[in-house]
């Protein structure tokens, strides 16, 4: 693999393009080290995605661990062999140390020494390279695992529907995401091999025990379990409260910090730090309570199994110093059994660390579970067909809808538009016009009646055949970071550069695209804060243009701008608008009034109906409004 043209010429056009300054190329010295480097670089393919609104995430709310694991059930069962043999080669020693002191120091032998010593370098050697090929293939699965979930998550959240992130908080969200995954991922990777090897190497323990000395063993069962057993019930239960409360107050935080970062313009405008503080103070100090909880929990069940252990020692330590007295243990065999008995105690001390990070991952899993079985609110149907090509006719029967069940927004609503025809929704705040537009391009669907598109109820056509064909403008446009030639074909990526220039010269957008420095790779920062409110509708009615929808829908898409770009952009909207059915939500009847028909919309119902001389002539509720806003227009001009 070679540096495109070896001394860097296709290189330096990027360079140059993006940043505006010449790249020089690679030294020809250099050339050799950077063909080997390349070389050893990983080929990536490009990544597929699939996506149908109609297509559930495979779990949902039957989410769990195992079911996040089968897909790679042969390397964990690879990881559960090499779990066997790292603990049988761990518990070889005691037993080692038994033949050591009965059979080389206690019988003078040392070959017997010789021999037990290669073969407790053995183990150790077995343990350490099992050790090794254990962390790397769960290290595997874990990244696998976390790599499948992050992307059901993210598939997940584009299914939702639009009432979801309105009533879940952003940080909210990007906790699952962030956090709740990685407390995942620390759990697959290494929490429950660990808790394979500390139980495997329990039960192996309490074999080894009974065929030392049966008496010796149950005394250790009788003596210590049922005080174990008790402490972990009461441990179990009261983890569990308070990891869920740590999960939900970090998720707190992080929306704290999500939404003050979002509207830091306006928290600095209103000299509202201080507050800000006070408030995030109040968020965090929740979170810090439910970590003190925890470790309250903590600190009284791991101290109280310590003293269940050392107890437990000190007694069989006693019995079997006299059962040695008596002849019926040897010294090495009561050492292996205390050398045991320590390997049976020091799993329950790890298995409370454990037991931490499970309760943690558990209850990211609750969250997560959650997550990915809510049902999105506007569902494709089972039998969904896909929306032929369109001709624009859009009806609404007896349509019903609120964003509450109790407080309805749209009234048994009837409305017929017909094809190519330009409406314009007019009314006071609040009256149900943007709900309208959600409701044909189905971000929503209405409560009763229907509504349809050349006669196909929306609700049983494709989501994605639908709103292929539909084009949204908001009153706020949302710019991606990226360059501004991504940001107008971000609906039609593969249009060519033409067609890019075409869609800016007929918003009035070309020019001030030529005189930035690197033009069309001008690259707008997140949200376009490096442009102006103006710039950025600009960019969206581009983008609206490059689409070619056959249904438009502008949602008071003028009333960012200065008289100057709404000049620009009504002249451009002229052009646009041409042959197409279109929803204008208008704030400024000066773009109401360049419709083919105006409806004025109050209380969720339509009120009056027809062009604008014929609603003046009528003398109602919108004469009342053009009034008002001529009174305001010339008050303004003097």
């Amino acid at each position: 693999m070679t540096w495109p043209g070896g001394g860097g010429n296709a290189f330096a056009a990027t360079r140059a393009g993006a940043g505006g300054l010449p790249f020089a190329g690679i030294p020809p010295e250099l050339q050799d080290g950077v063909d080997k480097l390349l070389a050893t670089e990983p080929e990536h393919p490009e990544p597929t995605a699939r996506f149908a609104h109609a297509r559930k995430d495979p779990d949902g709310a039957r989410l769990s661990l195992r079911r996040l694991v089968r897909p790679y059930w042969a390397l964990a069962a690879l990881a559960g062999l090499l779990v066997v043999l790292e603990t049988a080669a761990y518990q070889a020693g005691p037993a080692l140390t038994q033949i050591g002191i009965d059979q080389g120091i206690t019988g003078h032998s040392m070959t017997a020494l010789v021999v037990v010593a290669v073969l407790y370098l053995l183990s150790v050697l077995v343990t350490g390279l099992a050790s090794a090929a254990r962390v790397m293939v769960t290290g595997r699965i874990a990244a696998s695992v976390m790599n499948d979930l992050r992307v059901r998550v993210f598939t997940q959240l584009q299914r939702l529907s639009l009432d979801f992130f309105t009533e879940e908080k952003a940080g909210v969200i990007m906790t699952r995401m962030t956090s709740d995954i990685e407390n995942l991922q620390q759990l697959v990777q290494d929490g429950l091999v660990q808790f394979a090897i500390q139980g495997l190497t329990m039960a192996v323990v309490t074999v080894v025990l009974f065929a030392y000395d049966v008496k010796l063993a149950l005394i250790t069962l009788l003596l210590v379990v049922p005080a174990l057993t008790a402490a972990s019930l009461w441990f179990h239960s009261a983890s569990s409260k308070g990891y869920l409360r740590v999960r939900d107050t970090i998720a707190e935080v992080l929306a704290n910090l999500s939404e003050s970062l979002q509207g830091v313009r306006i928290v600095t405008a209103h000299n509202r730090q201080g507050l800000n503080i006070r408030r995030h103070r109040q968020v965090t100090g929740r979170y810090l309570t439910a970590n003190v909880y925890t470790a309250q929990v903590n600190s009284t069940y791991g101290p109280s199994t310590q003293v269940v252990g050392v107890v437990g020692q000190l007694v069989l330590l006693v019995l079997g110093a006299g059962m040695v007295a008596d002849g019926e243990l040897t010294i090495g065999e009561l050492i292996a059994f205390l050398l045991y008995l320590g390997a049976f105690f020091q799993p329950i001390q790890q298995l409370v660390q454990l037991y931490n990070t499970y309760q943690q991952g558990q209850s990211s899993v609750v969250k997560l579970r959650g997550l990915l079985g809510t049902e999105p609110s506007v569902p494709e149907a089972a039998d969904a067909v896909d929306l032929p090509p369109v001709q624009g006719e859009i009806t609404f029967e007896r349509v019903g809808f609120g964003y509450q069940p109790d407080l309805p927004v749209i009234r048994e609503l009837d409305l017929e538009i017909a094809r190519g025809e330009t409406v314009a929704f007019v009314g006071p705040t609040g009256a149900g016009k943007s709900t309208l537009a959600k409701l044909v391009t189905r971000f929503y669907d209405p409560t009763q009646g229907r509504v349809l598109i050349d006669g196909h109820d929306l609700r049983g056509v494709g989501i994605e055949s639908l709103r292929r064909q539909l084009g949204v403008v908001p009153q706020e446009p949302f710019l991606f970071a990226g360059t501004l030639r991504d940001n107008v074909r971000f609906a039609l990526p593969e249009a060519e550069e033409e067609q890019v220039w075409q869609a800016l010269r007929a918003v009035g957008l070309a020019e001030v695209v030529e005189r930035m420095p690197n033009g069309l790779d001008t690259v707008v920062q997140e949200r376009g804060q490096s442009l102006s409110s103006g710039e950025r509708q600009l960019v969206a009615l581009a983008r609206a243009f490059l689409a070619q929808p056959r249904v438009l829908v502008l949602d008071e898409a003028t009333s960012n701008l200065d008289r100057s770009s709404e000049t620009r952009i009504e002249a451009a909207l002229d052009v646009l608008l041409q042959g197409r059915t279109a929803l204008l939500i208008a704030h400024r009847l000066s773009t109401a009034m360049k419709a083919d028909r105006i409806v004025v919309v109050d209380g969720g119902r339509v009120v009056e109906t027809g062009s604008h001389g014929e609603l003046v002539a009528a003398g109602g509720r919108y004469a009342e409004m053009f009034q008002t806003w001529t009174d305001q227009s010339e008050s303004t001009k003097m």
